[in-house]
């Protein structure tokens, strides 16, 4: 198996079709703090751990944009994530594995860390583990992707990070021959991609509330 072509085909097919769903942060917010609630992040935080499909789409809406409301978060610029990146960019996936499952513990629904993770479990050939994040993986992506459709200001697809608004980029091919406009708005940036008459609108959430 060429495994980063393997790699690379499952990515590509990962964004499918589905419901848009509409998504208000605060009642996000609100149901992740409310211990009765089936959306309670711990509740849903055990169910993607330990049966991640059997997340549905709106869970899935809740543990991704639930990170805006959640300390403790590993950021790409700290010291433990830069350590991760340099083992995967010197192709040392044990240490990637080691590293990335402690982080994963920290910060489950962080694609960055869970990326790294698939690459480096492809690399070993390790086909449960792969499949596992990769059904994880698939969940956060479908959120993204379900949030608009990115033809517009009003139905941009929305995103927690700037990383984030790449690894979508990636997934809808968008190469180095688009050209990037932005306009601030009140709760975040909004990112204009455009290829001639094609326009892909990408809004990056700033939250103060």
């Amino acid at each position: 198996m060429k495994k980063y072509l393997f790699f690379l085909l499952i990515f590509i097919s990962i964004l499918g079709f589905g419901q848009k769903l509409k998504l208000d942060l605060k009642v996000v917010e609100k149901n992740l703090k409310n211990s009765h609630s089936p959306y309670n992040y711990d509740k849903l935080i055990f169910k993607y751990k330990a049966y991640p499909q059997s997340v549905d789409s709106i869970e899935a809406q809740h543990l991704y944009y639930g990170r805006n409301f959640k300390d403790n978060l590993v950021s790409t610029s700290e010291d433990e994530f830069k350590k991760l990146a340099e083992a995967f960019k010197n192709k040392n996936f044990d240490e990637c594995i080691s590293q990335g499952n402690i982080l994963f513990q920290k910060d489950p629904t962080n694609m960055d860390i869970l990326l790294i993770l698939l690459r480096a479990y492809d690399s070993k050939e390790d086909g449960n583990k792969f499949t596992y994040h990769l059904n994880q993986f698939r969940l956060l992506s479908n959120a993204i992707k379900f949030s608009g459709d990115g033809k517009s200001e009003k139905t941009a697809y929305i995103v927690n990070s700037v990383g984030d608004e790449y690894i979508l980029l990636n997934m809808l091919k968008v190469g180095e021959e688009y050209t990037r406009g932005s306009k601030a708005l009140k709760d975040g940036m909004l990112d204009i991609w455009q290829k001639e008459d094609d326009k892909i609108y990408i809004k990056i959430l700033y939250l103060n509330f």
